[in-house]
């Protein structure tokens, strides 16, 4: 997140009435159109287009921009010169601040969605006064919104870097770096040797911190790490992983786009070999 951006006290909207908006259909956000760039339009521009939001919130401001997120109620017939576009296809097409929160508001509102009442009691969720988290309006559980840690590491064989297929994707031809999610428990570096021995039977030494990436799509906290292959041969898991093999620098396969830390990776290894 950029480091100037400051948080709302809570999400409530009350005191909001100007600033860029996040206007999302389930994953695609309203823009403007320009020649040079994807603009946010400003909240009297969608109430002028008729377009309706069963939640709002208040998300913050960035060098004094507030910045406000919808969860619009239905698919919208946008005017001319707006369009729905998902975040992937705006990476680098956009002002990078307007992206940045773009991903911090649809996590926000996918959480929102996912905790409409209480898992204690099944009374109705409120958003909290004050605080950043929704509340019972019977029992007053409090939730906070929820980060999943995943570790995601690049293996390497002296010039070589380990990538996988994924089984989640079985049609796919790209290949990546191998990621996982922290068990309960679990320290990050326990994560990455238990991902990489269960998902292609390797050992590995030196682990290495490289860095982290926040992913709204899963409501995921990617933290990167580098490793080096310590023994063992290549065993798929039959599963999660259809294919797994060693690939020299100038030999890659497809290979995820530049938005995701797996790529930032991919081209350190490409740039240190």
């Amino acid at each position: 997140m950029n480091h100037a951006f400051r948080p709302a006290r809570d999400f409530h909207m009350a005191a909001v009435n100007a600033g860029r908006v996040l206007a999302f259909h389930k994953d695609r956000v309203v823009v403007k159109a320009t020649r040079a760039s994807a603009v946010l339009p400003g909240p009297d521009e969608l109430t002028s287009a008729g377009l309706a939001a069963h939640t709002r919130l208040r998300l913050g401001t960035i060098q004094g921009q507030a910045y406000s997120g919808w969860a619009l109620s239905h698919e919208p017939d946008l005017p001319e010169g707006y369009a729905l576009a998902g975040l992937r296809s705006l990476f680098g097409g956009m002002d990078e601040a307007d992206f940045q929160m773009a991903g911090y508001a649809l996590q926000l509102l996918n959480w929102v969605a996912d905790n409409r009442f209480c898992g204690r009691c099944g009374t109705a969720m409120n958003l909290a006064e004050g605080d950043r988290a929704l509340v019972c309006g019977a029992c007053r559980h409090t939730i906070y919104p929820r980060i999943s840690p995943a570790i995601i590491v690049a293996i390497t064989a002296g010039k070589r870097l380990l990538l996988a297929r994924s089984g989640r994707f079985p049609r796919k031809r790209m290949f990546s770096v191998i990621a996982g999610y922290v068990e309960p428990g679990e320290t990050l570096e326990d994560c990455v040797r238990r991902e990489i021995r269960e998902e292609v039977g390797l050992t590995v030494r030196h682990i290495r911190y490289f860095g982290s990436q926040a992913w709204p799509f899963s409501g995921s906290l990617m933290v990167g790490f580098t490793a080096e292959h310590a023994g063992g041969q290549i065993q798929l898991d039959g599963e999660e992983i259809l294919e797994a093999d060693w690939f020299a620098p100038d030999r890659l396969p497809e290979i995820p786009g530049k938005i995701s830390i797996a790529r930032q990776l991919i081209d350190w290894f490409v740039d240190n070999h």
